[in-house]
């Protein structure tokens, strides 16, 4: 099934069928997944060939297109497995193979020619040339290195051929090292970075001291608990829809295959709706409306940047003295269906009768009410809802689409 693209494209993460759902369910045109091997992230679900082949017909059922992850640096001894594994994934109808190494791109277009080929980040392209060659490789589209500008990527279109596709990360968490190739994890912890598995250790409690070179000082920041040198702001662009149209970017991609379906929810929502606003008011300074903006702000992350596109961050660069996640809002209950005033609904989090809660649907402000009366779904009445994944509803006096999140602010008392 042959869906077409649009520009610029949402391209959203998948970790697992929930993620996936929720991705499709709140405006994503893309998304991108990986099968259990040779993604660049083994701690998510990921999907089995079967989950993979109901994937694909599911996304392409909603106009949504598949990009799958092959993009680890294998070993010779993996070459056969890999060899096997891509006929069967395009076999399942995707969209696209997500690549980094040279001599996977080759095998896709010996043995899966009819698949479009998108080049990695982990890659490292950072100018036009790189991507020339990887065009004349079979590549369709490239996904730059973090660590180059808007002004560079504008560079970059302009000497590319017009078929070439542009797409670049706008938001999540970002890795310090290049392009997301890294050593830490592997010479801390034995698990391979650039084989799916990062512990994170950039994220871990450090302190240095440099005893051979007195007088020399490096310009960190410290508490009680150490401080944090290695760890990266995240991503946000959600104000800047112009500047990234502007360059030249057709696909906007967000972070998170190890993230939750209620994260994957609010994000996508979120820069759907900031991208439908700007395409109805095309204008140089357009920014969506505040509450577009909040939405990212609501949901778990850490201190919010935007990375290199605007030049070299300097002063205050990707050396961060913080590794605690801002988590304003938990999300209590997914919407089930709505009938007659009442909401059915299934527990993620405990609350009350009482609670202040916001329900998050797609495309339009949150709403809020108080939660007058909880009822399990055997008709018993309830002060709470204690029990993860329970059913149970509750009423609300206005229609609610099925798969809307169900969320309350965290400094609700919960006694």
């Amino acid at each position: 099934m042959n869906i077409p693209k649009k520009y610029p494209e949402l391209l959203a993460p998948a970790g697992d069928r929930e993620c996936l759902d929720a991705a499709v369910r709140f405006g994503a045109d893309a998304v991108y997944l990986a099968g259990k091997r040779f993604g660049m992230r083994s701690a998510p679900g990921n999907f089995t060939t079967e989950e993979l082949r109901d994937a694909v017909d599911f996304a392409h059922a909603n106009g949504v297109r598949v990009y799958l992850t092959c993009n680890t640096l294998p070993r010779s001894v993996e070459l056969p497995a890999i060899e096997a594994f891509l006929p069967e994934a395009a076999a399942c109808g995707i969209d696209a193979f997500i690549a980094t190494d040279f001599g996977t791109l080759r095998m896709i277009r010996r043995v899966a020619p009819q698949v479009e080929i998108h080049i990695s980040t982990q890659a490292g392209v950072t100018n036009y040339e790189t991507a020339n060659a990887f065009y004349e490789l079979g590549a369709k589209r490239v996904i730059p290195a973090r660590e180059i500008s808007l002004e560079e990527i504008r560079l970059m279109r302009r000497h590319i051929p017009e078929d070439m596709e542009i797409e670049c990360f706008v938001h999540g968490a970002m890795c310090v090292s290049f392009s997301g190739r890294c050593l830490l994890s592997n010479y801390l912890t034995g698990r391979d970075s650039n084989r799916g598995e990062c512990a994170q250790p950039c994220r871990w409690k450090y302190s240095l001291v440099e005893e051979t070179r007195p007088g020399q000082y490096f310009p960190i920041g410290e508490d009680e608990d150490g401080t944090h040198i290695l760890n990266a702001r995240d991503m946000c662009m959600i104000r800047y829809i112009p500047q990234l149209v502007q360059a030249g970017v057709c696909s906007f991609k967000i972070e998170g295959r190890a993230k939750s379906p209620a994260y994957v929810s609010a994000v996508v929502n979120a820069y759907r709706c900031a991208i439908d606003g700007y395409l109805r008011d095309p204008r140089p300074d357009y920014t969506p409306e505040q509450w577009i903006v909040d939405e990212v702000y609501k949901i778990s992350h850490r201190e919010y940047c935007t990375g290199f596109f605007f030049g070299d961050p300097r002063q205050d660069a990707e050396i961060y003295y913080e590794n605690q996640y801002r988590r304003y809002y938990q999300n209590v209950a997914d919407a089930l269906s709505w009938e007659n005033g009442v909401l059915h609904c299934r527990q993620r989090n405990k609350f009350w009768v009482g609670d202040t809660v916001e329900i998050l649907e797609k495309g339009i402000p949150p709403r809020t009410i108080q939660v007058e009366s909880l009822r399990s779904a055997a008709g018993e009445w309830l002060d709470a809802v204690p029990h993860p994944m329970m059913l149970f509803d509750m009423p609300v006096p206005f229609p609610v689409q099925p798969g809307s999140l169900i969320r309350k602010a965290k400094e609700q008392s919960e006694t």
